[in-house]
């Protein structure tokens, strides 16, 4: 009995742009369909409409992938993303990923599956190849976290301003030694690195690439990555970081050390959670709205079950965010 994968190895086109064609999607080519309709006939297969009725049925539930439930910016926009959904008959399944590729993907099982209506993603850590086929299945929205290949609606912040801002509020303080934190090598990751570096070349400053340092994401995070500053022959004066978990970690392990923030270094955080405020000295920081893009996103997600899917599907909502200064720099 023929498959879909046979109709895409006879058509030479992908599974997803079959299934596609299969399930009447629009914006797939004449050519392309007469391509598939033909091989269908020519090989003898035939969709499994007991599939399709399930890939049709409603269950009200909505996946929500979170890397770690102890960050309590991901809290915001989870918190963001319950309000809308009860006001919509929805439920949550919160499912924490822990950055892990191999865990996205067994979740992303649930909507293929059809034991959800959709995913909700707060961050991406596969290449978006690898998720692009599970969109056939339901709606799927990026929250916070984007890749810019991504085909679907995606609800973000300017990431690069804010790590300009930042980085020029360091600069504009008098610091010329930075460094700089970050996470992966995700769209939301490079846009950040891409804001630090052209605030630093307009200033005309020079970054060691023993000031740079890879995924930082957790208070472990920042005692690790601050000693090993500690540990640098010179040492920069301020640091940006990804996250104000990993902030605040470094300016306790800074006064452990005898250290002054500012005076000795000065740190900078991202997110502005309510640590950054309860920590002494309080934290300057970039304030992102996470309840409000955890309730954008899940709007839109409705949107697409209510049939405005073709509308929304490479949409972008773009908030803003700002520099809020306190007293770590």
């Amino acid at each position: 009995m023929a498959t879909i994968a046979d109709v895409a190895d006879y058509t030479g086109l992908s599974r997803a742009t079959v299934s596609r064609v299969i399930n009447d999607y629009p914006h797939v080519s004449k050519d392309k369909r007469r391509l598939v309709h033909e091989a269908m006939k020519e090989l003898g297969y035939f969709p499994n409409t007991s599939a399709r009725n399930l890939r049709n049925r409603r269950t009200d539930l909505v996946a929500v992938l979170i890397p770690r439930l102890t960050n309590p910016f991901f809290t915001l926009i989870l918190d963001g993303i319950e309000k809308v959904a009860e006001e919509n008959g929805f439920q949550l399944i919160i499912c924490q990923t822990k950055s892990s590729k191999k865990k996205e993907l067994e979740f992303l099982n649930l909507l293929q599956t059809k034991q959800v209506d959709g995913v909700i993603f707060t961050s991406i850590e596969n290449d978006w190849e690898q998720i692009q086929p599970y969109t056939d299945h339901g709606p799927i929205i990026l929250c916070n976290e984007y890749h810019h290949d991504a085909t679907v609606p995606m609800v973000r912040l300017n990431q690069v301003q804010g790590s300009y801002l930042g980085t020029k509020h360091l600069i504009e303080r008098g610091h010329q030694r930075l460094a700089y934190c970050m996470g992966s090598t995700s769209g939301l990751s490079n846009d950040r690195r891409k804001g630090f570096f052209q605030a630093v070349n307009e200033a005309g400053l020079e970054v060691k690439a023993e000031w740079i340092f890879h995924d930082t994401y957790t208070m472990e995070d920042g005692v690790k990555t601050f000693n090993k500053i500690l540990s640098l022959t010179e040492r920069p004066t301020a640091i940006f970081t990804g996250g104000d978990e990993v902030a605040a970690a470094m300016v306790k392990e800074a006064k452990r050390n005898g250290l002054d923030v500012p005076g000795d270094i000065a740190i900078l955080g991202f997110d502005d959670q309510p640590i950054a405020s309860m920590i002494e000295p309080e934290l300057t920081t970039i304030y992102q709205p996470g309840a409000e893009i955890g309730s954008r996103a899940m709007t839109i997600f409705i949107d697409c079950l209510k049939g405005k899917r073709e509308r929304v599907r490479q949409s972008v909502m773009e908030l803003p965010l700002s520099l809020v200064i306190r007293k770590s720099t």
